[in-house]
């Protein structure tokens, strides 16, 4: 066997390899569950999760009764997750990182990574920092303002 034929069955091989541990990583990955709603990081993680895992009636019971443009119903909530679609990117990964407590008040930082196919060598991953704002209402943290996976209409 020539060392051509040897180095092109090791790159196959090193190709087969890759796949396999790429398909292992991904059956063995924990899905996503909801945290407790205790705290404004666990409140902001169950609304974005809702959200892609499109339970619409569990998110809409974070957001505040308060907010000047409260949608009416979960169907008023649904249609506008749906029009303002570019919002509410329910395809991308999600993570919260931190948050900051000021009285009734908290800002929950977050990550939004989505990973945007195209042809072979063209695919590439986004990044996106955003803000949740939540408010202590009646002993819950219910979500107020957003950088993301909000909708302006409900605050105007």
């Amino acid at each position: 066997m020539k060392s051509n034929d040897k180095a092109l069955i090791g790159i196959v091989a090193g190709i087969i390899l890759l796949v396999i541990i790429a398909f292992v990583v991904t059956l063995t990955r924990s899905p996503a569950t909801y945290q407790a709603d205790d705290t404004p990081e666990g409140v902001a993680h169950n609304y974005l999760l809702a959200l892609t895992q499109e339970e619409f009636d569990r998110a809409y019971a974070y957001l505040s009764p308060s907010i000047a443009g409260y949608p009416e119903s979960l169907e008023d909530f649904e249609d506008v997750v749906r029009i303002y679609d570019w919002r509410f990117p329910l395809d991308a990964s999600i993570a919260v990182l931190s948050s900051e407590i000021d009285g009734d008040w908290a800002t929950v930082h977050a990550r939004e990574t989505r990973f945007n196919g195209g042809v072979l060598f063209n695919n590439h991953q986004s990044i996106h920092l955003f803000h949740i704002y939540l408010k202590w209402e009646d002993g819950n943290w219910k979500i107020y303002d957003g950088s993301r996976f909000f909708a302006r209409c409900w605050k105007d």
